[in-house]
């Protein structure tokens, strides 16, 4: 039999185990509340946001009237950016602008450079690490811009090894011509200007691009636009970064977006934008509108 002194430590040493795994447990428990606390709000991106006191927001070179930069003061304007300064004045914040290219978006968001992108189209690999919201701010669809005389109209007459495309490389655009016109040659290039080029210069016969850029080229080239049959509309919708906390940033977005269809304020910024660009919307192909 063993006595009650041999007993007793061996008693002790259990409890003290005990209490010691229940309070491991315990901080866990704590810890791991205190985490889904804090990774459920669904403000925290709104918050920072407003504390920072900026909107970081992308601009590009050559995407007029999106973004148009004035060359006396280097400030940048266009309807994306008075988009961009109607919520950041709401949000009580100050609109920044970076310079980057749509084939950088992506890096961008996920370097935590920009905190909104406006005039996306979704796409499933930026999808990755963009957000995009459900309701677009405005509809658009994919057009091509030629010089006078090209007579293709159709994607199936586009996608033949005679015809040269230029697109911007790593835009929607490109995923567009690789998946309707594999067979042609297709040229991407980094910006718009680029693919302007190739086209004045003759190299290539075609850039593809949304419907309300290619209004603008149309305008520097004296060119024609077309919407290949069948027309393909595409949403052109606000982008944001995909982490912890954005739900209410998105929800807020969604429901500014809202008034601005509801109210035709979308539709009003871009005839406005246009016509204060001297860019005749009458040019858009009569079955398409916005």
């Amino acid at each position: 039999m063993l006595s009650l002194a041999t007993v007793r430590p061996q008693s002790t040493a259990r409890f003290s185990l005990h209490r010691l795994v229940m309070a491991v447990a315990a901080f866990v428990i704590m810890a791991l509340s205190s985490y889904q606390a804090m990774a459920a709000d669904p403000n925290l991106v709104l918050d920072r946001i407003r504390k920072s006191g900026e909107l970081r927001v992308p601009v590009m070179v050559g995407e007029e009237p999106g973004y148009i930069r004035d060359r006396a003061t280097g400030a940048w304007g266009g309807f994306y950016m008075e988009w961009a300064n109607d919520i950041a004045t709401i949000l009580g914040v100050k609109a920044v602008p970076v310079e980057t290219t749509w084939g950088n978006l992506a890096a961008d968001f996920q370097a935590n450079k920009i905190d909104i992108a406006f005039g996306l189209n979704p796409n499933p690999k930026r999808g990755l690490v963009v957000d995009y919201l459900s309701v677009p701010l405005f509809t658009d669809a994919w057009a091509i811009v030629t010089k006078p005389g090209f007579t293709k109209t159709t994607w199936k007459e586009l996608n033949d090894p005679s015809v040269r495309i230029v697109v911007q490389k790593g835009g929607t655009m490109q995923v567009v011509a690789e998946a309707l016109t594999p067979k042609a040659t297709i040229t991407p290039v980094e910006d718009r200007p680029l693919g302007v080029m190739e086209l004045q210069s003759g190299r290539a016969d075609v850039m593809i691009v949304a419907v309300f850029d290619a209004v603008e080229i149309a305008k520097q080239i004296k060119g024609q636009i077309t919407l290949p049959t069948p027309m393909l509309r595409n949403p052109a919708t606000i982008g944001v970064r995909r982490e912890e906390g954005n739900e209410g940033y998105e929800n807020w977005l969604t429901n500014w977006v809202n008034q601005q269809r509801a109210l035709g304020l979308a539709q009003g910024k871009l005839q406005q934008a246009f016509e204060k660009h001297g860019i005749d919307l009458s040019m858009l192909p009569p079955e398409f509108s916005f």
